[in-house]
């Protein structure tokens, strides 16, 4: 069993990845499902286990396959940052897996369904794979075998708009991976290394020599990883990849996909280039600033219009992605922590309320708010669900949303930015508006004629539906999972920078 427990960091990603070669050699939908489930179970067991022992032992898990020892071979590196990111993307994996069944069998083609769950699959190894590896090239491949998968899991869309979709996020995705790769090359001329490690501890006696370059490399590599995680006003591709996917797609690619191209941002940031570079130093940070505070105004208030249900929360998304780069604008303990703490409660709130509004397709067919009038009085317990997941996106005491951004409003005022604070609550009354919208016309209009016979979702897909909302609540109180380790996480990955 210790055998067993050593090899925690490649059972992380073989795991998913032989459940992919499996489903592909399956033909029944059923089957495949079961298979991902498997997968899916298993996954947040591993990733608790690493983070407990990264918690128990107080150093990172240096994991190296083959006969080559780092920085020369490939390194599987898990510190508190790895593990608090694989658990998360574990636990999205594992609550969304039951809501699947019923919802992709509904919307995707019988004969298509394994190989809709071979994508899943292959999706979910490589954002683990995003957050394990230590390597700066392997990242780079990991995240193309998540964006591959996830294009094709938007293009099995029926609408035809979702192959269009998938082709516009294709484009965009290989620009980001080409600027991406770009930097790391850079990177590797000047240094002679890909692992981040070492990338870290070589960058500072090459910035004294190769200064132009290294500034470069860093410049590539933001704008590539930002067009994966949808930084404003890279985001085009992400409102309509969210509107015409599959309902189950949508959701788990909002509570994931975007989160471990965050992940990777801040490991770039701060564990190899900050490390050799003071970070006040590094010409991003006003740049990411300004773009945080843009993306949380002008995608919230592009939100407020929206009529496509999927649409207004895909922008609400880009909003919230800007609360998280605000975090990593501030810099300091409490920011930073603040940033980590809403990637974990956004992808709680955000997957929630995709259920909520993927649960109102499957029994109405209809995405476009106006044809969901009165929908709060045939599906109260779905819309209530809804309405809990709303308030935490705007804020509200008691929720896991108000705790994010009382860590960002401290983080501000440790740079004395009252203004800031001032910019975090006015942004966060635009999400009133956006989802009180929702609610007048599901709680205050009469329902349509054909919504006669509309009742709540299967209890496969109420249940996961149900654990989130309930997760929204308990997070706003209980923060010793979030706030409590993305404090200590803060720490550590600002405690050994030059100021």
């Amino acid at each position: 069993m210790s055998s067993l427990h050593e090899h925690l960091p490649i059972l992380q990603i073989l795991v998913p990845l032989f459940g992919a070669v499996l489903t592909a050699l399956t033909r029944s939908g059923v089957v495949a499902w079961t298979i991902a489930a498997f997968a899916s179970a298993i996954a947040p067991f591993i990733s608790a286990g690493l983070l407990a022992r990264v918690i128990e032992t107080g150093k990172p898990i240096s994991y190296v396959m083959g006969s080559w020892a780092a920085p020369w071979g490939i390194e599987y590196r898990v510190d508190l940052l790895n593990a608090f990111m694989l658990l998360l993307i574990s636990i999205i994996g594992l609550v969304s897996i039951p809501y699947a069944r019923k919802s992709v069998a509904t919307e995707i083609d019988s004969h298509k369904q394994p190989w809709f769950y071979t994508m899943y699959l292959l999706c979910l190894a490589g954002l683990l794979g995003i957050v394990v590896t230590g390597d700066a090239f392997n990242a780079f491949v990991f995240l193309e075998i998540s964006s591959l998968a996830t294009y094709t899991l938007i293009g099995l869309g029926r609408n035809r708009y979702a192959l269009l979709s998938a082709y516009q996020y294709l484009v965009m995705g290989t620009i980001g991976a080409t600027m991406y790769i770009v930097g790391v090359g850079i990177l590797y001329l000047v240094t002679g290394t890909l692992n981040f490690v070492d990338l870290a501890s070589r960058l500072g006696p090459a910035m004294a020599t190769y200064p132009r370059p290294i500034l470069a490399a860093l410049a590539f590599m933001t704008v590539g990883v930002s067009l994966k995680l949808a930084l404003f006003p890279l985001h085009v591709w992400l409102p309509n990849a969210y509107a015409y996917a599959p309902s189950f797609a949508t959701a788990f690619l909002a509570g994931t996909a975007t989160k471990a191209a965050i992940y990777l941002l801040i490991r770039i940031y701060f564990s190899v280039f900050a490390v050799a570079i003071p970070f006040s130093s590094l010409p991003i940070t006003e740049i990411v600033l300004i773009l945080s505070l843009a993306a949380m105004f002008i995608a919230s208030f592009t939100a407020i219009f929206e009529k496509n249900a999927k649409r207004m929360l895909a922008h609400s998304s880009v909003a919230q992605i800007g609360y998280i780069t605000l975090g990593i604008a501030l810099a300091n303990k409490m920011g930073l922590a603040g940033s980590l703490v809403h990637v974990f409660n956004h992808a709680i709130m955000k997957t929630a309320l995709f259920f909520a509004l993927g649960a109102m397709v499957y029994r109405t067919g209809y995405s476009t708010i106006p044809n969901l009038a009165g929908i709060g009085r045939k599906m109260p317990i779905t819309t209530g669900a809804f309405v809990v997941a709303g308030l935490g996106l705007i804020g509200v005491p008691g929720t896991a949303g108000f705790i994010s951004k009382w860590y960002l409003a401290m983080g501000a005022l440790d740079h004395g930015w009252t203004w800031l604070v001032f910019l975090i609550v006015l942004s966060s009354l635009l999400a009133v508006v956006y989802i009180g919208r929702f609610v007048e016309i599901a709680y205050f209009r009469e329902p349509a004629a054909e919504l006669n016979n509309v009742r709540e979702p299967p209890l496969t897909m109420l249940i996961p539906l149900l654990v989130l909302a309930a997760a929204t609540i308990y997070l706003g109180f209980d923060t010793r999972l979030t706030g409590g380790v993305a404090t200590h996480i803060s720490e550590f990955l600002l405690g050994g920078l030059p100021q």
